[in-house]
C-alpha cells in the first residue's frame, strides 16, 4: 500500500482573503483553483468523508501550482465558523492537582473549591476518573482569534492564564456514540489556548451556582486557534502526544496528553450522551499542567506566549492591554 502524504489545513490571509488551504511541510497551497471558490475548510469538514480523499489526492501528488511559504502568511483560525465548542475543564490530574496546591499556597479560593475541601477533592481524583464522568461546559466563538493574533488581557482581571490544550474537531453527526467508534467522528485536531481570568471564576454571590465559566473563559481572544487543522489520520494516537507552552522563551507547560483523567474518545463518548455532536463542533479537551496560577504567575501586557503540539504547528501570541476610553488598562 503506496505511503500516503502528511497533510494540514489551514485559514490563511491571501490578497485581503481568508483562504483555504492545504499545508505541505513547509508550503501553503490555496485550495480554491482545486475545489472551487466557495470552498471553505468549514465546508470541507461539513462533508469530511467525501472531501478526504480528494484532498489525500491532492497530497499525494502535490497541487500543480506555486506554493507560498508558510512563515511569510497570517494565520486565520482555521475553522470559521466553528460550530459548538465543548470544553473539558479539570481532565489533567497532575493541573487539578496544581492549581489545589497553588490556591493553597495563595490563600485564595480562585479555583472555586473551599480550603477545607482540598483534601477531599485530591482523594475523588482517582475515583472521578475510575467511575466518574468529565465535566464538560460550553464557550463562545466570539473568544476565537488566530494562531498570531493578540491576546487582549482585560481590564477587570489581574489573573489571566493560559491553558494551551487539544482540540478535536468533529467530522461527523453522532449521539450516544460507544467510546471504542467515538474516534472514527474527529476530522482532525488543533492546538488551542483555552485562557482564563482565574479571578472571575469564583463568585462571591455565586453560592451553590458554582463556577462563573462565562466570566472566567470568554474574554474576547482568550481562544486562539491553530494554525492547522491536520487530520486525524496523519495525528495518530491523540493520547501519545507533547504539549509545550513557553511564556517569554521560558517553559511553563510540558506534558503529555496520556496525562488526561477523560481520554479524547471517552470526552466524545460523553458529550454525545448529554448532547449531540456535529461536524464543525470543536472539542477542548482539557489543559495539562503548568498554568499560570500553578507558578504563581499570570500574564501581563508585553508577553509573548508560544504553544507547540506534536505534528500540530506552533503558536505565538503577544500579549497587550485592554483599551478603555482611549488609554490602556
Amino acid at each position: 500500500m503506496a505511503t500516503q502524504a502528511p497533510f494540514a489545513l489551514g485559514t490563511f490571509s491571501i490578497e485581503g482573503d481568508a483562504a483555504p488551504c492545504m499545508v505541505l511541510s513547509d508550503e501553503v497551497f490555496d485550495l480554491r483553483p482545486a475545489l472551487g471558490r466557495e470552498v471553505t475548510v468549514r465546508s470541507m469538514v461539513d462533508s469530511w468523508d467525501s472531501y478526504v480523499p480528494q484532498l489525500q489526492r491532492l497530497a499525494d501528488h502535490s497541487p500543480d501550482q506555486t506554493a507560498l511559504p508558510l512563515a511569510t502568511l497570517r494565520p486565520l483560525p482555521p475553522l470559521q465558523p466553528t460550530g459548538q465548542i465543548f470544553q473539558a475543564a479539570a481532565n489533567y490530574r497532575q493541573h487539578v492537582l496544581d492549581l489545589l496546591s497553588a490556591a493553597d499556597a495563595r490563600g485564595d479560593s480562585s479555583d472555586g473549591v473551599a480550603e477545607a475541601d482540598r483534601p477531599s477533592e485530591r482523594e475523588l481524583l482517582d475515583a472521578r476518573a475510575a467511575q466518574g464522568r468529565p465535566f464538560v461546559f460550553l464557550g463562545s466563538s466570539h473568544a476565537i482569534i488566530g494562531a498570531t493574533d493578540d491576546i487582549t488581557l482585560p481590564a477587570d482581571s489581574d489573573q489571566s492564564d493560559w491553558e494551551l490544550e487539544l482540540a478535536a474537531v468533529i467530522g461527523r453527526p453522532g449521539r450516544r456514540v460507544a467510546v471504542e467508534n467515538a474516534l472514527d467522528l474527529v476530522a482532525g485536531y488543533m492546538i488551542a489556548n483555552d485562557l482564563t481570568s482565574r479571578d472571575a471564576l469564583a463568585r462571591w454571590d455565586a453560592g451553590a451556582l458554582g463556577i462563573d465559566w462565562l466570566a472566567g473563559k470568554n474574554s474576547p481572544s482568550f481562544l486562539p486557534l491553530g494554525p492547522l487543522l491536520v487530520p486525524a489520520i496523519h495525528v495518530g494516537d491523540p493520547q501519545n502526544l507533547h504539549v509545550t507552552l513557553k511564556v517569554n522563551g521560558q517553559t511553563m507547560q510540558d506534558e503529555s496528553t496520556s496525562d488526561m483523567l477523560f481520554s479524547v474518545a471517552a470526552l466524545i463518548t460523553y458529550i454525545s450522551t448529554v448532547a449531540e455532536v456535529r461536524p464543525g463542533d470543536v472539542i477542548l479537551t482539557g489543559s495539562p499542567a503548568g498554568n499560570g496560577a500553578a507558578h504563581g504567575v499570570f500574564l501581563r501586557p508585553g508577553d509573548v506566549v508560544d504553544g507547540f503540539i506534536t505534528g500540530l504547528g506552533s503558536q505565538r501570541n503577544r500579549c497587550v492591554a485592554e483599551i478603555l476610553n482611549g488609554s490602556a488598562s
